[in-house]
């Protein structure tokens, strides 16, 4: 029995020792290695083997990007307003010894430094600026925290502001303004469309104008050269109607036809004043069918175009 108690012991004694002297560091780790009390190395991934009772871990650190979050602060704008404002912070260690021996916290450090950058910032800006300018000011702190931290070991990444809360009264203020400036464009915009419309009305019955005079005057110039065809082919009709009456005169027979269109033409014309009134008053020589038609005959003979 008492061999058997010796072994157990023995067993546990070498698996402490075991457990302590191997050492197997995970992906993205590092732990910070000190002998004797002085710094001995950084342990990066993998399996590593320590000189027991004078090896010692004392540091672990994460080479992930971490994300911290910046605790809520009252800031005070150039107008005098105080507003609650929060954020979270990226940053990423690069060198575990400089982390380790470089600072006591560099996690508090950090997150002081951001607030007191962000306090200084937002300072600088009225509090209507403050919603407008939070990528500037996201810029500005990680310029400011990453200048401290690179003596850490720590790269800062990025800042991001979460929330920005005003007190109740401005929020109500902010709303109210918010309210009329909508309003304000809304009749702004409704007057400017009406304004268009109307111009645009304007502008169409101008053009309707335009076009019904363009219209009435080609219609007139359609309607004149028409009137004016009309007439070219009346003249030319009637002309060329008198010259084969006069051509026809010349022929055979010809002058005896023409006097008996006039005689016909004659009565008829008497007959036609005869209906048309009570009254005539007639020249004394009206019966003499022969003078009239001899009358008539002589102007035709002496015509141009007369060859006896």
């Amino acid at each position: 029995m008492g061999i058997l108690f010796v072994v157990i012991i023995g067993a546990i004694f070498l698996l402490w020792m075991f457990f302590k002297i191997v050492i197997i560091v995970p992906q993205q780790h590092a732990y910070v290695v000190e002998r004797l009390g002085r710094y001995s190395g950084t342990l990066n991934a993998g399996m590593h083997i320590l000189v027991p009772f004078m090896d010692v871990i004392q540091y672990r650190h994460i080479l992930k990007e971490q994300a911290m979050d910046i605790p809520e602060q009252i800031c005070i704008t150039r107008d005098n307003v105080q507003v609650a404002v929060d954020g979270i912070l990226y940053l990423k260690v690069l060198d575990p010894e400089r982390a380790s021996y470089g600072i006591n916290n560099y996690n508090f450090a950090i997150t002081q430094l951001a607030q007191t950058t962000l306090r200084s910032e937002i300072g600088k800006i009225d509090l209507d600026k403050t919603f407008e300018e939070r990528a500037l000011i996201n810029i500005q702190v990680v310029a400011e925290v990453d200048k401290a931290s690179e003596a850490w070991g720590v790269k800062v990444l990025r800042y991001e502001i979460k929330n920005i809360n005003p007190p109740s009264d401005v929020l109500a203020a902010m709303e109210k303004q918010m309210r009329a400036e909508r309003e304000k464009r809304a009749v702004v915009l409704q007057s400017e469309g009406e304004r268009d419309a109307a111009i645009n009305a304007a502008e169409g019955q101008k053009q309707q104008v335009i076009k019904a005079s363009e219209a009435n005057k080609q219609q007139q110039i359609n309607e004149a050269e028409g009137q004016a065809s009309a007439i070219k082919a009346v003249a030319l009709a009637t002309a060329a109607g008198i010259q084969a009456v006069a051509l026809a005169i010349n022929e055979p027979g010809g002058y005896e036809a023409v006097q008996l269109r006039v005689a016909e033409q004659y009565v008829d014309r008497f007959g036609s004043l005869a209906k048309a009134g009570n009254t005539l008053v007639l020249p004394a020589n009206l019966t003499d069918v022969g003078s009239m038609i001899a009358l008539a005959m002589n102007v035709i003979r002496h015509t141009p175009g007369d060859k006896k």
